[in-house]
């Protein structure tokens, strides 16, 4: 944001803050956020290196297109174990995740 902008926007009032300052999260609030995200972005990292489409990955995974598609998104009704599993159907490994995480 321009300097002067920001100096507009403040003096009206408004101020500058982070999602978890806006959402009140604690730091692990966010550090869980941080590692379904980095779930998320590996499971699909994952399914493109395999040249998997979506419903072709969801087939392996035993789920619908769908459901890996909030899979893929970081979705929150989305479990870290679904993620997981799919993670592991998919060939990933423990040490893929702690790298991916």
């Amino acid at each position: 944001m321009k300097a002067e902008k920001k100096r507009r926007l403040e003096a009206a009032g408004w101020k500058e803050t982070s999602v978890q300052d806006l959402l009140k999260l604690s730091d692990a609030d966010m550090e869980f956020i941080e590692t379904r995200l980095s779930l998320s972005r590996y499971l699909r990292k994952l399914r493109n290196r395999k040249k998997l489409t979506q419903t072709e990955a969801a087939g392996v995974i035993k789920t619908s297109q769908s459901r890996l598609a909030k899979m893929e998104a970081g979705d929150e009704s989305v479990s870290v174990d679904l993620l997981l599993r799919g993670i592991y159907a998919l060939g990933g490994t423990r040490k893929d995740l702690a790298k991916a995480v």
